[in-house]
């Protein structure tokens, strides 16, 4: 039985594909193999050493100690894409608030409680309209930094509303390059296509280089009138420059998902308490694809979508033995890995090594399961992290 320990409300459609057969799963569990969660922060979360996987159900790993688990060869896994049509729709709404008096119409009507003549009401918001009449969002032009999972469905839907759009992602990978339309302008800096739009949508992590991205500096460049779409996290906009633009006419509006004290109350300011990816679907999506993964993992030592190990993917054979280990990113290892096999005159079937940043993870199939003293040998090697045998 593989045990799974939960934190947080995981959406029981995520749950159910643990077979009861095979896993134990719950909050208490006292010697977990795996965890999953969602905002739970692991930074001073004593964890098992039981442990061989967490997975994050959403995009961000801010709250788990990623180094530190690296370090441990625990993997963690992210659900990318599985919250992005949930954060595209709310960016979408946010354009739109941030284009047509809305919310300011719908605050002025709120004032008008006291009136009882339709007819004197009705004259009164045809007076009144043009307040809050706003612009179209066809023509105009958005801008879009980061160009993943996200962001490209942004951009998407954003052609599909007649606007221009403009990106910047200096590091798209060849999957996002797929999904994004050719119609998509290419920038060559931040600040490029800053000084050119009318809206600018952020969808980056939050990571140093990342850190207040949107700073005094960068918000020198844009339009007056510009706005703002925070709808990725808190840490890459500097929001007390953000609050002295916005005073000084240099900036139109701030539309975020990250509520601070400096920007309650702000006219030009809709912060909404981070429900970007709180979706009855999405958190069904992010807790299915968090659990395929650490079944993947537990039972066949796959890994996919994770945030610090390299891709690494084998089908499994016919019978036989399956046996992954991680280990530090050092030449020679996986040869005297391979030495141990061959002076015990253990058969490698197949096997695949894959490498990223400082550790590498292997899986190799064998013929049969080796020996107790050959596992030993094995764990022994120098600079070998971790080993399980499946």
């Amino acid at each position: 039985m593989y045990q799974i320990r939960t934190y947080n409300k995981i959406s029981d459609k995520g749950l159910s594909r643990f077979s009861k057969d095979q896993y134990n799963v719950g909050e208490d569990v006292g010697q977990p193999d795996a965890v999953i969660l969602r905002s739970q922060k692991l930074h001073n979360e004593p964890l098992p050493e039981s442990v061989l996987g967490v997975a994050r159900a959403g995009a961000g790993v801010n709250n788990v100690p990623v180094e530190e688990y690296t370090k441990k060869g625990i993997v963690v896994f992210n659900t990318p894409g599985a919250n992005a049509n949930a954060v595209k729709e709310l960016v979408l709404a946010g354009m739109l608030l941030g284009s047509r008096g809305i919310l300011q119409g719908k605050d002025y009507v709120n004032t008008l409680g006291d009136m009882t003549d339709a007819g004197e009401m009705s004259k009164l918001l045809e007076a009144e309209k043009k307040r809050f009449a706003g612009s179209e969002l066809a023509g105009k032009k958005l801008g879009i930094i980061g160009l993943g999972a996200i962001g490209s469905m942004v951009a998407n839907a954003a052609l599909a509303l007649d606007m221009e759009v403009l990106g910047f992602d200096p590091a798209l990978s060849v999957e996002a390059a797929w999904r994004l339309s050719s119609n998509v302008r290419r920038m060559e800096s931040v600040q490029a296509l800053l000084s050119q739009v009318d809206y600018v949508s952020l969808h980056v992590p939050a990571i140093e280089a990342t850190r207040n991205l949107i700073n005094a500096e960068t918000l020198s460049v844009m339009k007056p009138n510009a706005v703002i779409l925070n709808f990725a996290r808190e840490a890459i906009v500097d929001a007390s420059a953000v609050v002295e633009a916005l005073n000084a006419g240099k900036l139109g509006q701030y539309i975020c998902d990250f509520p601070e004290p400096c920007l309650i109350g702000l006219d030009k300011v809709v912060a909404l308490p981070h429900i970007g990816a709180s979706t009855a679907e999405a958190e069904e999506n992010c807790a299915v694809m968090a659990a395929n993964q650490l079944m993947d993992f537990l039972e066949n030592g796959n890994i996919v979508n994770s945030v610090n190990f390299p891709h690494t993917v084998m089908a499994r054979g016919e019978g036989g033995c399956r046996i992954t280990f991680t280990n530090e990113n050092v030449s020679g290892v996986l040869g005297n890995v391979l030495s141990v096999f061959a002076a015990n005159n253990v058969n490698v079937i197949d096997m695949v090594n894959k490498s990223r940043n400082d550790v590498a993870y292997n899986i190799l199939d064998l013929a049969e399961k080796p020996s107790e003293d050959v596992i030993a040998a094995l764990k022994a090697v120098e600079h070998v992290i971790s080993l399980r045998v499946i």
